[in-house]
């Protein structure tokens, strides 16, 4: 007969007691409240409650090079106007957000009146008392610019408290920045035609004073042009050198037939003694005397002047002609290549506001909170461990 089995007997542990909230428990409830709830409950309130509405109005422009097709490309390398739009948005880009741009509509148009309309919001409106840093500031907060480099666009969001304000920003920060482009365009247009009229005034200046040079050498020489004048003397000593011929062999004809002591003999070298004096006379006139050397203050000196005077004149009207087509190339360049602002959406009046955003803005300022608390009970747990 078997015995029955041995009975082992397993100790129970006792029912584990119920937990108790702690202090660090409370701490840790406390401090989310305080931290989160708290903020969250004013930030709320502030907004829905307080929060002045913004309404925002949208322009986009960008900036145009307007170029006709040129009627002389074949003079060529004249120089062209800086057509690039893209250095011309990225100037406006920068005008827009600048102190200067705020003082000027501030004058236009009352800046801090209209950006400090909501006097039961002091955190996103305004405060009238700073000064033009503080509004060049919040200006930045109310005015946004969007630029895209590659294309050349700009698109401007003003906000205000009433729908007209944004409006009416909008349509200033537009009218600005189209005198800020023809501004741009007036000073690309002088410096094309600038170095172009300098050449041709300095041309012009040395063509006049070629020109009087020519007038005043007339009026000292009463001779208005010396080669027409010499021809009619060399005419004239080739008419008396043929007469000399002449008289030379009817007096070597007389002599041979008649006796000495004809009166004709003596006639005919009375008349030869004439011919002679008349062409060294006249010799001396065209500077060159009877033997052969030239004579000071003749014609030969004359026609030298003359035609110096003459040289420098007709390179003086080159010159003038070259630069006067140049300067008329550059005005008709500056003129054909024109910039101007084209706007791809007008100034818009908004209906409904769109700022501030109150969800978005309070569940930023949630998960911050969230964040902020979460770090800082970590921390107090890392330090509760190592005590």
């Amino acid at each position: 007969m078997q015995s029955a089995p041995a009975v082992r007997l397993i100790e129970v542990p006792a029912p584990a007691r119920a937990a108790r909230l702690r202090w660090r428990h409370w701490s840790l409830v406390g401090s989310f409240a305080v931290l989160v709830l708290l903020p969250a409950a004013l930030a709320a309130w502030y907004l829905w409650t307080r929060a002045a509405d913004q309404y925002a109005s949208t322009v986009g422009f960008t900036v145009r090079t307007e170029e006709a097709s040129p009627a002389f490309a074949f003079l060529g390398g004249l120089g062209d106007l800086s057509g690039a739009s893209s250095s011309d948005t990225d100037i406006l880009y920068k005008y827009i957000q600048s102190q200067e741009l705020v003082r000027q509509i501030d004058s236009q148009l009352g800046l801090r009146h209209r950006f400090a309309g909501a006097p039961d919001d002091p955190i996103f409106a305004l405060s009238p008392a700073g000064g033009i840093e503080a509004l060049t500031r919040y200006w930045s907060r109310m005015v946004r610019v969007d630029y895209d480099p590659t294309a050349g666009l700009i698109e401007v969001e003003a906000r205000a408290f009433t729908p007209g304000d944004a409006q009416m920003i909008a349509q200033a920060i537009f009218a600005a920045s189209n005198r800020m482009i023809n501004r741009l365009s007036d000073i690309a247009r002088a410096d094309t035609t600038r170095h172009a009229q300098q050449d041709l005034d300095d041309a012009t200046a040395r063509l006049r004073e070629a020109r009087e040079a020519v007038t005043a050498f007339r009026n000292r020489t009463q001779v208005v042009d010396p080669g027409i004048d010499i021809q009619g003397q060399m005419g004239l000593l080739t008419s008396l050198q043929a007469q000399q011929a002449e008289t030379l062999i009817e007096f070597d004809l007389l002599r041979g037939s008649t006796r000495a002591g004809d009166p004709r003999i003596a006639q005919a070298e009375r008349k030869i003694a004439v011919i002679n004096a008349r062409i060294e006379e006249e010799r001396r006139k065209i500077g060159a005397a009877a033997d052969g050397q030239d004579s000071a203050g003749g014609y030969a000196d004359l026609v030298g002047t003359y035609e110096r005077l003459s040289v420098d004149r007709e390179f003086s009207e080159t010159a003038y002609l070259a630069a006067r087509a140049s300067f008329d190339t550059a005005v008709a360049e500056a003129r054909r290549q024109s910039r101007y602002l084209a706007a791809y959406m007008s100034p818009t009046l908004p209906e409904t506001p769109l700022y501030p955003r109150r969800v978005s803005i309070l569940l930023i300022l949630v998960a911050l909170s969230v964040g902020i608390w979460s770090i800082l009970a970590l921390v107090a747990y890392s330090l509760r461990d190592r005590r």
